[in-house]
């Protein structure tokens, strides 16, 4: 194993070093190229369409994309003879000679137009190779369609392969740069269930992309320190009838199976486009703790069998070229029945022997409706768009408590029963106004108001009795029904002003937003309140430097902010395990983050290199704490303080190179560092957290059909003030052949080959302990993917909220 870190980390080195090194650069570039590319049937123009520059031996010199209006201008091109080469997927490739010279040194080549290839798509989507990580001017997009490393999983799986990105598999809580303070949307609107279950939901195959955006603008809701995770799912818009299907096997201790299918159909002004995805199966998980300080022992055999339902489905309507109509609808449907055993023993003796059941489903609901009226002026527009979220999780919890196993046989010895009937409904409702005015050709105005409304209810009806071995009592114990209500409700209006100052582009922007909450707890005849209403600005620039089309340079700063989940106010203590009690803070206060962000980004002749650092001040912060029970001192109870203001670090590194033709790298790593501060069980404790982590993903391509994947994870462990975890590591090797003409595709994949994915950990406080869980990580996948249909990609140009993209200028592949 240390070798082969030793060999995946002179690789990383080498990506990066090819990628620093300096191209040849040529005085006599003083030419330029420029046009607009539309489609020849519609006369639409075409955003991101590939523009390459080729020498007469055909080497390329340069390129660029079209902007979202379709216009491109690729500058620096050397005198002498040169051919534009404009490819786009599923249209003709247009290819055009032109001499550089004397007399003709700025050549508009006008209007482009761009004739559907007649061409099977599907032959073209295998030559066509795109890079599975895009850099823009405000984030990351990571292109998940060709991952072999993904393939069969779910949403939470398949992040733990992203750059920058963790999922905690014990807890399925996500951290973006070493905070877990993220927020995830789904095609860029939130969802009303946890993120930790949302994610398992969703199967690999219905995601297209995941977009990391660190820094949001205040275009954005400022919630989360970290910034903003957007899950965007399949949704087509080519002309005629086209779809894909996908279905696998995924083998480990247990089996579980996965499926998808996409369609669309476009006809005259109007898209319909669908995807549903499926995945059932068993997972096991199971763990040990050892104290030291009583010598006891505690172990865990968890259990979980899901079967999980998605669907999208919605339809575009083109009134005319100035209105266009959209509206889609996301259903969710979860089933799963959770067992979870646990012993804890001791000196060697058994003195609890806990089993429980846990039986729930989940339903959630999405609906949206988008507007987008444009007006005569290029580049004005006003939107609305309007979302309602729903989400019910009815919960039936039964748990039997053996006191005293040992005594069982002298029938001495009681079981505790709890049984727990949870309704759990939250309700997520938005509405947006956007308007865009470009004031002149470089300066734009943005400006726009929100609502935003979250509603929870839950309601527990639970009974707890003691039950005698001998068989003859049983008895009830009341147990006070706990429910609780809580609301939020947040206005915003926020302003963006974008200026371009030829090579240099600025965006300032403030969000106003107004917070209120009320909540609600009861525990039978007990009940808390709990209140805020707050009133804050949350600013935002951007300054973004592009000395030439390969290289790009911004800065960065946002303010953000992190408010208490429902989880976490939550004042009535909730049972987790024997020895664990869950409890929130109604004091607590939210989180406020200045965060500052410095990118570089460099293209050369055979891939591209990205270097990123920040610095992020946070007051009031938030953290878990583990407290000695005052109710049980053989008991911990986890619950949540504010401390004091912290200071947090990080840098990232990410490359991408083509080594040969069958050969291309993409790499990351990164370095976060953070001191935290908190008081538990009485004592101050104060710790300086180092987290280091490298992903490398290498693809060879063996022939036209035949292509292998070796994805590479290490991650570092960490510190936190009562809990030291250790490093992970993982090693995956995946196929994939075309078959049927390349509309088909067989992929097979070994994940975790050496089991390096185990969650282990040192514990000093409140207890000494070390524990050490273990996952289903050493799967094996075989899977299948079939493409029908041969329509043309012509895809609906949503606004940017739905894009999240921040305002501004840049931004290259």
């Amino acid at each position: 194993m240390k070798r082969l870190f030793f060999l995946c980390t002179l690789l990383l080195s080498i990506s990066i070093h090819a990628n620093t090194k300096t191209t040849h650069t040529n005085a006599d570039k003083n030419g330029s190229i420029s046009g607009k590319v539309l489609d020849a049937k519609s006369n639409q123009p075409l955003p991101y369409v590939n523009i390459i520059i080729k020498d007469t031996d055909n080497k390329t010199l340069t390129g660029g994309i079209t902007l979202d209006d379709g216009t491109f201008k690729i500058d620096k091109i050397a005198e002498g003879k040169v051919s534009v080469h404009i490819q786009y997927i599923g249209y003709k490739t247009y290819i055009k000679q032109i001499t550089i010279g004397s007399g003709s040194y700025n050549i508009n080549l006008g209007d482009i137009k761009l004739e559907e290839s007649t061409e099977d798509l599907d032959a073209v989507l295998v030559i066509a190779e795109t890079s599975s990580v895009v850099q823009k001017i405000d984030r990351k997009i990571i292109n998940v369609g060709k991952d072999l490393t993904s393939a069969g999983t779910t949403a939470s799986e398949m992040l733990n392969n992203i750059q920058s990105v963790n999922v905690d598999s014990q807890t399925g809580n996500i951290s973006l740069r070493g905070n877990e303070n993220v927020r995830v949307l789904i095609d860029g609107k939130p969802s009303s269930i946890s993120t930790a279950q949302l994610l398992k939901q969703i199967p690999s195959s219905s995601i297209k992309q995941i977009e990391l955006i660190t820094n949001p603008s205040a275009k954005y809701n400022p919630e989360g320190m970290s910034g903003m995770i957007n899950i965007i799912l399949h949704k087509n818009a080519n002309q005629g009838f086209n779809g894909s299907v996908n279905t696998g096997l995924t083998r480990g201790i247990n089996t579980r199976f996965n499926g998808s299918i996409d369609m669309n159909y476009k006809t005259g002004k109007v898209n319909f486009f669908t995807n549903y995805g499926y995945n059932t199966g068993q997972s096991d998980n199971k763990g040990k703790i050892n104290r030291f300080d009583n010598n006891s022992a505690q172990r865990f055999l968890f259990n979980e069998d899901n079967e999980s339902h998605l669907l999208k489905f919605g339809a575009d309507v083109y009134i005319n070229d100035k209105n266009t109509l959209s509206a889609y609808t996301v259903q969710n449907r979860f089933d799963g029945f959770n067992t979870s055993s646990v012993k804890i023993s001791e000196d060697d003796l058994l003195v609890v022997d806990s089993y429980a059941e846990v039986d729930n489903e989940r339903d959630n609901e999405t609906y949206n409706f988008h507007y987008k009226l444009e007006f005569d002026k290029k580049g004005e527009a006003l939107e609305f768009e309007a979302n309602y979220s729903k989400a019910k999780a009815p919960e039936y919890t039964t748990n039997e408590d053996l006191e005293n196993p040992l005594d069982a046989l002298d029938n001495e010895s009681t079981f505790n029963n709890y049984i727990i009937d949870l309704v759990n409904v939250r309700k997520t409702t938005l509405l947006n106004l956007d308007y865009t005015n470009p004031i002149s050709e470089n300066s734009k105005l943005e400006l726009g108001l929100e609502y935003r409304t979250n509603k929870a209810e839950n309601d527990s009806d639970s009974s707890q009795g003691e039950f005698f071995p001998d068989g003859n009592d049983f008895i009830i114990r009341d147990t006070p029904d706990i429910a609780f209500t809580y609301d939020r409700d947040i206005y915003s209006a926020y302003a963006n002003y974008n200026q371009k100052f030829n090579k240099i582009a600025l965006q300032v922007g403030a969000r106003l937003e107004q917070y209120e909450i009320e909540g609600i707890f009861n525990k039978g005849t007990e009940t808390i309140k709990v209140t805020d209403d707050i009133f804050t600005i949350y600013p935002s620039a951007f300054l973004t430097f592009n000395p030439s089309e390969k290289n790009q340079f911004q800065l960065s700063y946002s303010r953000r902010v992190d408010r208490p989940s429902i989880e976490q106010v939550n004042p009535i203590r909730q049972w987790s395990t024997p020895r664990i009690t869950n409890v929130g803070n109604p004091d607590l206060r939210p989180q406020f983050t200045n965060s500052f962000e410095f990118n570089y980004t460099r293209q050369i002749e055979k891939g591209s290199f990205s270097f990123g650092t920040f610095y992020r001040r946070v007051s009031d912060n938030i953290s878990r704490i583990v407290n000695v029970d005052p109710l049980n001192e053989d008991n911990v109870l986890l619950s949540f303080e504010n401390y004091e203001s912290s200071n947090r670090y990080g840098v990232e590194a990410s490359a991408s190179y083509k080594f040969a033709k069958w050969w291309n790298t993409n790499a990351s790593t990164d370095l976060y560092l953070q001191k935290e501060t908190g008081i538990a069980n009485g004592d101050q404790l104060e710790v300086t957290n180092n987290v280091f982590n490298v992903r490398i993903n290498n693809n060879f391509t063996a022939s036209k059909n035949l292509r292998f994947q070796l994805f590479y994870m290490f991650q570092g462990g960490g510190k936190g003030i009562q809990f030291e975890t250790r490093a992970m590591s993982m090693l995956n090797l995946g196929t994939s052949l075309n078959v049927l003409k390349s509309k088909g595709t067989i992929s097979f994949r070994v994940n975790d080959i050496f089991r390096g994915m185990r969650f282990k950990f040192d514990a000093v406080n409140p207890y000494p302990a070390e524990g050490q869980f273990n996952w289903e990580s050493r799967t094996a996948y075989l899977g299948f993917n079939y493409r029908f249909g041969g329509g043309k990609n012509k895809a609906l140009r949503r606004k940017n909220r739905d894009n999240n993209e921040a305002g501004g200028n840049g931004g290259f592949l």
